[in-house]
């Protein structure tokens, strides 16, 4: 599957015509895939640092990286391999006991950061660090980096959906923000690889939108209009975007938010080591989203409802 390549380095400039060159290509791939890659961001000296410490904290002993596994309704810490089924966001029943093949690290906003406001503590909730050596630092600086980007992208989104410029800088000025590093590899003698094994179930994601960082091992797919699986090409430098529900249901459907998954490929009856990092950019959580008033059109699909 190709998606869209846009350069958003214009964003960071003064010349409107290229911003709106941008903006328009931006809103027909959200139209058209939901997906799309964004380069001239600005953040790809921090990829071979992000790798290389989510690298060090995985290939730690899986005892010690239980050790910051936390509550499941806290999205924080650790989260061991086979412990998660994506589908059953879906309600599919052939998902159940299909748990995922893949082991993940999520650090996020905490409500310290913002003591003016009463957040909920489940979802805000405090970090936990591994004690690793600069895992901290390198995790922390990639956060605000994808932070930024994911600010700049619904910027241009108010463009292309001809909004003013800082629309969505109310229903995000304390996003419910995670980031979720993923390691799809198993130990030697923990699987018998005996059928058809996902790495991340199939999906959508419920937000805004997810800036994804990957390493160019294939595996994700994205499920195309013709109801097709699609394998996405990782591409050097870029960030994979994608729109969630969240977005789906403010534009009352006019942009998409795509089903995908992951299935990274077997070699010589072993799981080929594949590594991510997903940027969840989710909104205020006490924010009422109610259709965008560029896409209402003949009516709305959906009642406000809060994030």
């Amino acid at each position: 599957m190709t998606l869209p390549v846009i350069d958003i380095a214009p964003l960071f400039a003064t010349d409107a015509v290229a911003r709106a060159a941008v903006a328009a290509a931006i809103g027909a791939a959200c139209r058209r895939d939901g997906f799309f890659y964004v380069t001239g961001h600005g953040g790809e000296a921090l990829f071979p640092t992000l790798e290389a410490e989510s690298e060090r904290f995985f290939a730690l002993p899986l005892e010690a990286k239980k050790a910051y596994r936390t509550a499941p309704e806290i999205n924080r810490g650790y989260a061991p391999p086979k412990s998660e089924s994506l589908s059953l966001s879906l309600g599919l029943e052939s998902a159940a006991g299909m748990n995922d093949f893949f082991e993940a690290f999520n650090v996020g906003v905490e409500a310290g950061e913002y003591p003016e406001l009463e957040l909920p503590a489940d979802q805000y909730a405090d970090n936990t660090w591994p004690q690793v050596d600069h895992f901290q630092a390198a995790v922390s600086t990639y956060f605000s980096e994808a932070r930024r980007v994911a600010h700049t992208l619904t910027r241009i989104f108010a463009d292309a959906l001809d909004l003013p410029p800082d629309f969505f800088d109310g229903y995000t000025d304390h996003s419910l923000d995670v980031l979720r590093m993923n390691n799809y590899a198993l130990e030697p003698g923990e699987v018998t690889l005996d059928g058809e094994l996902t790495g991340m179930g199939e999906h959508t994601d419920y937000g805004i939108v997810t800036v994804l960082w990957a390493d160019q091992v294939r595996g994700l797919q994205v499920l195309d209009p013709n109801g097709q699986w699609q394998d996405v090409t990782p591409t050097e430098g870029a960030l994979l975007i994608n729109l969630g529900d969240l977005m789906a249901r403010w534009t009352n459907e006019r942009w998409m938010s795509t089903l995908h998954r992951v299935k990274p490929p077997i070699v010589d009856g072993t799981i080929q080591r594949r590594r991510s990092a997903a940027y969840f950019h989710d909104g205020n959580i006490d924010a009422t989203i109610s259709t965008l008033p560029s896409c209402v059109g003949a009516g709305s699909r959906y009642s406000p409802i809060t994030v």
